[in-house]
């Protein structure tokens, strides 16, 4: 479509006030978003930078577990391909600084000197012809007044040569249009392609920057998910390990000491042969010997009579309390084995656990309570013993030892809510509720339990 010389020459000044006027500040607004774009990347690396640590940290304190040491590495080696996702990022950026922020901060502050002389040297120029094409009109004009008198002859030449002239400027001026509207477009156009090329180069260089994270990450991402996809797998060594332990678990000593107390006792050694000998001094102490099990029996009972109320009851209690417990005699002589590894050996005032509570031939079997020892000794040498009553010195009633059974039976125990497991991908779990103890395993306990709600009570 074919414009006039004026409108072509509207277009070329309209390109040039466009560059100038949009173009250009607008350049100076794309480097300042670029500094602010280029310093958030920085912000945004760095912080990755120390995230990724963090996450190493974590994977290095996973090691040291034996069932998570191999989710630990997987963490380690996530924060290391991360770590160098990072550093391509930032090395593109710097790309990014030195080849377009840095380039268009020159070609802005150049291109503004740059365009305001052409487009003045375009004005110029323009001026310049039309002036000259303008007069050439004003002499043909002139040169056809005159031929119009009685000597048209006369300038008939002239004028012929005038027209000339115009029809050159004429044409001169519209090529000098047409030139500078080319020119004018090429500028135009040129600066839009630079900026376009530009980030062309740059779109390249993120694409290779994704291709490099993708193939940083995508290598050993499906051995990272395989560690982590099931949690109940275990090393084979802590497998080993929990299933020795489920199928053959060790006793710990005092179970085995228990075990071994419960199978000695039910089978000791052979009694001694001969009769244990009475000590001449036991009728100092008891006039009329008695088994050590039938004086417990009596001084019990004797003791259950004295006293009336609270006594009476926290006696009872005490003797409840310590029913799961074998009889115990305190020794009044001291008694020497010799070389005969049946017999005990024991100083005056000791303890004695009775394993075997019938008398043979006034021998009876027990346990040393301070050494563990084990063997016959005669019954004249000892005399029952029962724990020491302690008494409240303000309310003057007994006050019994509780066994180490029932203490925790004193609490009231309340159901304990647990929540829902963090880690779970299941649905929210009901809370569980801890199951109450048996009647079977907690009769005897029971009792000594509502014995001692009352005796709290009063």
């Amino acid at each position: 479509m074919s414009r006039a010389p004026d409108d072509v020459s509207k277009l070329t000044e309209s390109t040039y006030k466009n560059v100038m006027e949009q173009f250009n500040p607008g350049l100076r607004n794309l480097v300042n978003l670029g500094k602010s774009y280029e310093k958030s990347v920085t912000a945004m690396t760095i912080a990755g930078k120390v995230y990724f640590e963090a996450v190493s940290k974590i994977g290095e304190s996973a090691t040291l577990s034996p069932v998570s040491r191999e989710l630990g590495v997987v963490l380690m080696e996530i924060a290391e391909a991360h770590r160098k996702v990072h550093n391509e990022l930032e090395e593109n950026f710097k790309k990014f600084h030195r080849e377009i922020i840095t380039e268009l901060e020159k070609k802005t502050e150049m291109d503004v000197k740059y365009m305001n002389a052409t487009f003045k040297r375009y004005q110029s120029e323009h001026k310049l012809k039309q002036d000259c094409l303008e007069r050439s009109q004003t002499d043909l004009k002139k040169l056809r007044r005159k031929s119009q008198g009685k000597h048209s002859s006369k300038y008939e030449i002239k004028e012929n040569e005038c027209l000339e002239t115009i029809s050159s400027r004429q044409m001169d001026m519209q090529k000098f249009i047409a030139d500078g509207c080319r020119e004018a477009l090429l500028e135009e156009k040129r600066r839009f392609c630079f900026l376009a090329d530009k980030h062309c180069m740059f779109s390249y260089q993120i694409s290779n920057f994704h291709e490099k994270a993708k193939e940083i990450l995508a290598v050993k991402l499906p051995s990272w998910q395989e560690k982590c996809c099931d949690i109940t797998q275990v090393p084979d060594t802590i497998k080993t390990m929990i299933e020795g332990l489920s199928s053959t678990p060790e006793q710990s000593p005092l179970v085995e000491r228990y075990n071994r107390n419960n199978v000695e006792s039910v089978v000791p050694p052979p009694a001694p042969p001969l009769k244990a000998q009475i000590s001449p001094l036991a009728n100092m102490f008891n006039p009329e010997p008695r088994s050590p099990l039938t004086s417990s029996s009596d001084h019990n009972s004797d003791q259950g009579s004295l006293g009336e109320g609270s006594l009476s009851r926290s006696t009872s209690q005490s003797s409840g309390l310590n029913m799961a417990r074998k009889p115990r005699v305190r020794t009044i002589f001291p008694h020497t084995a010799g070389n005969n590894d049946t017999l005990l050996s024991f100083d005056d005032g000791d303890i004695i656990i009775l394993l075997i509570q019938e008398e043979k031939d006034g021998w009876l079997y027990g346990e040393l309570e301070k050494t563990g020892q084990r063997g016959w000794f005669p019954s004249s040498y000892c005399r029952p013993y029962s724990e020491p009553v302690l008494t409240n010195s303000h309310l003057g009633t007994p006050v019994r030892r509780l066994s180490a059974i029932s203490l925790p039976e004193l609490e009231e125990q309340e159901p304990v809510l647990l929540p829902p497991p963090d880690y779970s991908d299941d649905l929210p779990m009901s809370p569980v509720v801890p199951s109450t103890p048996s009647p079977q395993n907690t009769g005897g306990e029971s009792i000594c339990h509502s014995e001692a709600e009352a005796d709290c009570h009063e």
